[in-house]
């Protein structure tokens, strides 16, 4: 009979320990969800970080495959339909020729995006040769660079492509170069100070206290380590670049018209700016719009790399 009672007992426990036990289960389940929140969120994709990157691959299928996006000619003049607002039909509105701008701003996603991406490349590569250099170089060829870097600072970056321009004469390969030119001090220093951070870090003076050779430890562990952030600075670059080459082309130092890239058409509708702003806003915010979500992906991508939340 005793034990009969016990089992009940132990079947139906009292009202106060249930309550307990329930609570304990409570307290474990916000336990294991306050831990794994962070995990969560830092694997979450931000919406502005989607946005961003719906932009971007608009603007390479743009460049890659226009023809998907409008099926007019950007270079067919129509005097019938001049300086037409944005509509239904025209949805950014047409020129002075009666050209589509949309269509034209989709086919200049090519040579923009050329240039911005060729510019980074050259940029970045020159800033390489020059940061690589100082940070492994002995006393004399650091202090060397360093000043030509600081040569170079004493003049605005958009100042030296300017002169560049000048000098050799407008078009799509000089604005390139000449972008490449502005950017690249700033990057060799970003350059040269990883370098020499990866220099002095602990595996590094480990290997050569192993006995390992001079070049494999460079192969193995400098160079890899310093040319991480290049994928970054590449990323961000990219915007930066196509701001500074269309800026160039609106000061008439860049493609020449009827070319659709989106510098020669904000130069090409300064003219008409009163009359017809969309030839100015159209392809200006698609500038903007392309160069931030560049940017906000490259610190999405910087802060992946870094450990970092990803927002």
């Amino acid at each position: 009979m005793s034990e009969r009672a016990g089992a009940a007992a132990s079947a139906h426990p009292p009202p106060q320990a249930a309550a307990r036990r329930a609570g304990e289960a409570a307290a474990w389940r916000r336990g294991k969800t306050s831990r794994e929140a962070p995990h969560e969120r830092a694997h979450a994709i931000q919406p502005g970080v989607v946005l961003a990157g719906l932009a971007v691959a608009f603007a390479v299928t743009a460049a890659l495959a226009p023809a998907l996006l409008t099926s007019r000619d950007p270079l067919a003049i129509d005097l019938t339909a001049t300086l037409r607002p944005p509509s239904l039909e025209h949805i950014f509105g047409t020129d002075q020729s009666g050209r589509d701008v949309y269509t034209r701003v989709v086919y200049g996603a090519r040579q923009s995006l050329f240039i911005g991406v060729g510019a980074t490349a050259i940029g970045l590569s020159l800033a390489a040769l020059l940061g690589i250099a100082a940070g492994l170089g002995g006393r004399l060829v650091d202090g060397a660079i360093t000043r030509l870097v600081e040569v170079l600072f004493a003049f605005p970056a958009l100042l030296l492509a300017l002169l560049f321009v000048t000098v050799f004469g407008a078009g799509a390969a000089t604005q390139m170069v000449a972008v490449a030119i502005g950017t690249a001090p700033g990057y060799a220093r970003m350059i040269r100070g990883q370098v020499l951070a990866v220099r002095g870090s602990g595996y590094v003076e480990a290997s050569h206290a192993l006995g390992h050779p001079y070049g494999r430890v460079l192969r193995r562990h400098i160079l890899p380590n310093a040319a991480r952030p290049l994928v970054v600075l590449a990323t961000l670059g990219v915007g930066q670049s196509i701001v500074w080459a269309s800026g160039l082309a609106f000061l008439g130092l860049g493609v020449a018209p009827p070319s659709p890239e989106w510098g020669a058409l904000l130069d090409a509708g300064r003219s008409y700016v009163t009359k017809a702003w969309w030839l100015e806003v159209a392809p200006g915010l698609v500038i903007v719009a392309l160069a931030l979500s560049v940017t906000v992906l490259g610190r999405y991508l910087q802060q992946r790399l870094e450990g970092g939340s990803g927002r």
